[in-house]
């Protein structure tokens, strides 16, 4: 390695810590946890029918099991899994555990404790059939907003959450991955979470062999099911929630056409059962589109690599993060309005962000804008109808969103759009409604 090179690692090292030390922003839960007993439990969806229970201790003799069951107290089943530490310079993580349960029952709610002792939790299994409702956020952090906004999305019940980018904002401070991780607990192990990464994710500083590889913390503590999607990353994968196709994308992946996930995204899309999945949603942290100067011309580089294979494939809406403000765009391909496109949605902060930088320009296809936190709803009801909403998280007294919309599903909106489809068996289906 040459000095110019050690210099810039020791450079980006400073500034890390620098930005380490103007987190005033973040609350670190305070309470005490057994140090003997499983923390920062979360559960994800892991295939058709199973569940990833994921779990780190400090302990050394800890073991990766989950006991579960359809009754508290009574666990009929069991199953095992693994575990590992990861570095992180001089930091050296509690163990992460992942153990995959099931098959489950759609639409029944489990009982599990994890490592064979200690505290009972719960999680409800996504019905296997509409309606299902999805809780959709980003930019979460720890702050005293995320907990109002955690609180409020507890407040009514939901099947799935879904992260587009923007967890712990540890930015290399390692032991805030591990408060974040105790901070969610309460609601990611009751309900599923399936996250994306954002830009916050990366935290990889060097490229030397002995330096943290990019995504490492967020590779290590949230295993995503890319392997049952055929991706070969965990920064991109899909799955399935009743007759909804959720595809997850990764704005710091390669995502032009000669890449892995351009070629994963395009036989994903190409094998979607439209019979089976009449919707198809897509998150991504990096808006494609945004009326924010700030943050204008981020995603359009993988825009124009991907937007044609979403459009093709009828993509009824694509969620996004990353601006720290929320905007709905009406049906848009290519910049211009389009009946056959997906709508563009970009989430306000989940809870990070303590104050807004909302520079704006005209665009046409902005439908709604708002500099809010908050978090989404999306029920879907049933292969034709869907209602969206967003929720500020200071209207606590208020129940009302501050936007939402009925989504009709481009399926059922009009043959037309379904002529040149991409889609796998979307005719019959189409006749059918």
């Amino acid at each position: 390695m040459t000095k110019s090179q050690i210099f810039t690692c020791l450079f980006l090292v400073y500034v890390f810590s620098q930005t380490i030390a103007s987190h005033g922003s973040l609350t670190h839960p305070t309470e005490e946890h057994c140090e003997t007993q499983p923390q920062q439990v979360h559960i994800s969806l892991a295939g058709d029918g199973y569940v990833r229970v994921s779990y780190v201790t400090t302990y050394t003799m800890a073991t990766s099991v989950v006991e579960y069951g359809t009754k508290s107290g009574k666990y009929n089943e069991f199953a095992l899994g693994d575990n590992f530490n990861y570095h992180y310079y001089s930091y050296v993580s509690g163990k992460v555990h992942y153990v995959t349960i099931g098959p489950l029952k759609p639409g029944t709610t489990y009982y599990y404790r994890c490592g064979g002792s200690g505290v009972e939790y719960t999680f409800r299994t996504p019905p296997a059939s509409f309606p299902v409702e999805f809780v959709i956020v980003g930019g979460l952090g720890q702050t005293e907003w995320t907990k109002a906004t955690l609180s409020r999305i507890g407040q009514k019940c939901h099947d799935v959450l879904l992260v587009a980018g923007g967890l712990s904002y540890a930015d290399g401070q390692q032991s805030l991955w591990d408060s974040f991780g105790r901070f969610v607990e309460p609601y990611a192990s009751k309900r599923p979470w399936m996250v994306v990464a954002g830009k916050q994710e990366i935290e990889g500083v060097c490229t030397i062999s002995k330096g943290p590889q990019p995504f490492k913390a967020y590779n290590a503590r949230w295993l995503m099911p890319y392997h049952e999607s055929g991706s070969t990353s965990n920064l991109y994968y899909s799955f399935d929630v009743a007759g909804a196709h959720i595809i997850m994308l990764g704005s710091y992946a390669d995502f032009e056409s000669d890449s892995a996930q351009y070629g994963w995204l395009k036989v994903d899309l190409a094998n979607i059962d439209r019979s089976k999945t009449p919707w198809v949603f897509v998150v991504v942290n990096t808006p494609w589109y945004t009326s924010s100067n700030a943050y204008k011309g981020e995603g359009e580089t993988m825009r124009k690599a991907m937007e044609n294979l979403l459009y093709m494939a009828r993509v009824d809406v694509v969620f996004a993060s990353r601006v720290n403000a929320y905007e709905r765009f009406a049906r848009v391909y290519d910049n211009k309005p389009d009946s056959c496109a997906p709508l563009y949605i970009t989430l306000g902060d989940g809870g990070f962000k303590s104050s807004f930088e909302f520079e704006h320009h005209v665009t046409s296809t902005s439908v709604h804008k708002e500099l809010s936190f908050g978090h989404g709803r999306l029920r879907v009801y049933d292969n034709k109808k869907a209602h969206w909403a967003w929720f500020r998280t200071e209207d606590d007294t208020n129940d009302a969103p501050s936007d939402e919309i009925w989504i009709t599903s481009l399926l059922a909106s009009d043959s037309k759009c379904m002529e040149l489809c991409t889609c796998k068996k979307f005719t019959s289906t189409h006749d059918e409604l």
